[in-house]
């Protein structure tokens, strides 16, 4: 963030003013981050000036101690708000209301006028958007958007869940007429300004629930023994417009959230899974990369523009999944072969230094009142890597593109998706660690890493130590991020990556279009606020996936207390000072066992280089990836806790067997002393 123009203090001196996030702790006083200093800059709560938690602010330093390099300062100004709806109830009196929120962190009461209220009554949660705060007012103005079902404890929850990861539940009403307004049928001048893809061979491959298609897949053989194959991406671009209401609503959310029993889409319905949505037997408008290329994957020609398309079939991964194993279609061969090409492409971009982690996707099943009855384990199969493989390539292709263009000698500024290197500090420990088991490290290129990386996790599979060193090995590695500084994305190994598969729910994706059509008329230009336009979507994101976890969480949590007192296997899956975390096997469900329930047992202490909790009188460990029985004690919903309590079973074996005789606590040796007595 750049530092600011300086201006005076309260005192009457001048000294700098910083852009940061503001973050409030329980206690009520603030820190704002900022990137020029190591050290936050401390904000006392008078002096916060109409800021919130999560804001980006203007802060001025007011005192600075060059001795401890401390710096105390006053918000000037809110630049963004972090959090525009509340959860909370209302209290009405015969004029006005006023809205009481559920968390603290400095949110403060608000002002709803009578006619805001949209027939909520006193006592009755809502959720309210804060309209206006204006510079004198004790409280700011808002309006009620949503009565919450007290009877729907779920519904209340996961909307309290997006709330609080600072997402507008509703689409303002502007932006849903400008949707409304936008034609169904596509001009036929508009249709003579792009390439013209109908007549060739089209589908989708998608998950059997989705409704949102933003990628269909061509296929056709052209001359000279090569093969047509065309990624194709909805042009949403083309319907949503900078200065559009329904543009800065998107903007705002920046992506789609996914929760376990809904959706909050990034543009409303109308878009997503009518006008843009690539469904089967209806031309389309599309922004297309089309490559020529041998049944080798060897690509000779490159075609980047707008289309138009009309989508032949949907298929759902497993369909496909079942052609690829044997099955029988109508399309048989062109997937079969699209699939060859695509694994083609696969083996080469980890040969070429992309890491091949594994992952497997937890879901619930959810009954009609989106309570969980059971799990499911999605695994990334073949199906799902053929159109993986095609996107990644339509999508390092058009960074490519962007990656050519110059303003000024400059490179253009362009939203690149970009992915860093392992931090030394986390890289090294989880070396030595994977030394023990005999797995060694070239540290000394980033190349060498990678190929580290790969040689270990081919080596490890199907052994013990495997999900230990999976776990771990991801957690070296950097966070992916949306930024002009074209670094290169480690983890895929490609030197130009960006997003441009899927303008339904990312918004990068939908800069990187507009910016792509510029470029290719030939009147691209630098947009001087890229950077911040980058840095708001990377916060979105991260807060869609811990918003995601949380409701994740909830439903385990919900799910879980059917079991209690019930054991169950698990494994370790995170270690602290205070306790370690287990998963269960069965149910893929993660709870802490508290270090204070094991202190009958031993005293234990944390070893960061072993990933572990040791007992200092019995050698017993407990380290990420040892599997262990474990109780359901408690599920708290409202916290989305779960605790667990370790059960060491009789025939337990390995690491530091506990001898039980030899390890009783000092409180059950004053009980014995007593009872002789």
């Amino acid at each position: 963030m750049k530092q600011k123009k300086s201006r005076k203090t309260r005192s009457g001196s001048r000294t700098p003013v910083y852009e940061g996030v503001l973050d409030v702790t329980r206690s009520g006083i603030g820190y704002v981050m900022i990137e020029e200093h190591e050290k936050d800059i401390f904000v006392r709560p008078q002096y916060f000036n109409h800021a919130l938690h999560g804001d980006r602010v203007k802060v001025n330093v007011t005192r600075f101690n060059p001795r401890t390099e401390k710096m105390e300062g006053e918000i000037t100004e809110v630049i963004e708000r972090k959090q525009t709806e509340f959860v909370g109830h209302l209290e009405k009196s015969a004029e006005f209301a006023f809205f009481i929120p559920d968390k603290a962190k400095g949110t403060p009461d608000m002002y709803v006028p009578l006619e805001k209220c949209k027939d909520a009554q006193t006592g009755e949660r809502v959720v309210v958007r804060m309209l206006s705060w204006e510079k004198n007012a004790r409280s700011p103005t808002g309006e009620v958007v949503s009565i919450l079902d007290a009877a729907d404890e779920n519904d209340m929850a996961m909307k309290q869940i997006l709330v609080d990861a600072g997402f507008q539940l509703e689409f303002d009403d502007d932006a849903l007429e400008e949707a409304a307004r936008l034609p169904d049928i596509i001009a036929a001048g508009e249709i003579k300004k792009r390439r013209d893809c109908r007549n060739v061979l089209t589908f989708t491959i998608d998950p059997e629930d989705a409704k949102d298609f933003d990628d269909a897949i061509s296929f056709r053989q052209v001359k000279n023994g090569l093969y047509e194959v065309g990624v194709h991406i909805a042009d949403v671009s083309y319907y949503v417009e900078p200065g559009m209401v329904l543009d800065e609503n998107a903007y705002q959310r920046a992506t789609s959230v996914y929760l376990p029993d809904r959706v909050l889409p990034m543009l409303p319905e109308h878009i997503s899974n009518v006008l843009c949505s690539l469904r089967p037997n209806e031309d389309k408008l599309t922004f297309s990369a089309i490559f020529e290329m041998t049944a080798k994957g060897v690509i000779k020609n490159k075609w980047i523009g707008r289309t138009v398309i009309h989508s032949d079939r949907r298929y759902t991964y497993n369909e496909v999944q079942q052609v690829i194993e044997g099955g029988e279609d109508v399309n048989k061969e062109t997937l079969l072969l699209l699939n060859s090409i695509a694994q083609l492409f696969r083996r080469q971009r980890f040969n070429n230094g992309a890491i091949n982690f594994s992952s497997q996707e937890v879901r619930f099943r959810l009954d009609e009142k989106g309570k969980p009855v059971g799990i499911e384990i999605k695994e990334s199969k073949e199906a799902h890597q053929l159109i993986e493989e095609l996107m990644l390539l339509a999508n390092r292709t058009v960074a490519e593109k962007a990656a050519q263009i110059k303003i000024n000698k400059e490179p253009l500024p362009f939203p690149y998706r970009v992915h860093d290197t392992p931090e030394e500090e986390k890289l090294l420990p989880f070396v030595e660690f994977a030394k023990k088991f005999g797995y060694r490290f070239d540290t000394k290129t980033p190349a060498g890493i990678a190929a580290s990386f790969n040689k270990m996790l081919e080596a490890v599979k199907g052994k013990p130590e495997q999900h230990v060193l999976e776990q771990l090995g991801i957690r070296t590695m950097a966070k992916a991020t949306y930024t002009t500084d074209n670094i290169g994305h480690y983890g895929l190994g490609f030197e130009d990556y960006c997003h441009f598969t899927s303008p339904i729910r990312r918004y990068p994706d939908i800069m990187v279009h507009r910016m792509m059509q510029n470029i290719l008329e030939g009147h691209s230009k630098a947009d001087k606020k890229m950077e911040e336009k980058c840095q708001h979507c990377s916060e979105q994101e991260r807060s869609a996936m811990e918003a995601e976890r949380a409701a994740n969480k909830y439903k385990q949590v919900e799910y879980m207390q059917q079991f209690l007192g019930e054991e169950f296997e698990g494994v370790i899956s995170g270690v602290s000072h205070f306790g370690f975390w287990v998963e269960t096997l069965l149910h893929k469900c993660e709870g802490m066992v508290s270090i204070q329930s094991l202190l009958d047992y031993d005293d234990f202490r944390l070893v960061e280089a072993e990933y572990c909790l040791t007992g200092g009188r019995s050698g017993r460990t407990f380290r990420i990836g040892d599997k262990i029985w474990i109780k359901v004690i408690a599920a708290n919903l409202g916290k989305r806790e779960l605790d667990y309590e370790w059960v060491m079973k009789p025939d337990e074996n390995g690491n530091g067997k506990m001898d039980v005789k030899k390890t009783i606590s000092p409180r059950d040796k004053g009980k014995k002393k007593k009872k002789k007595g």
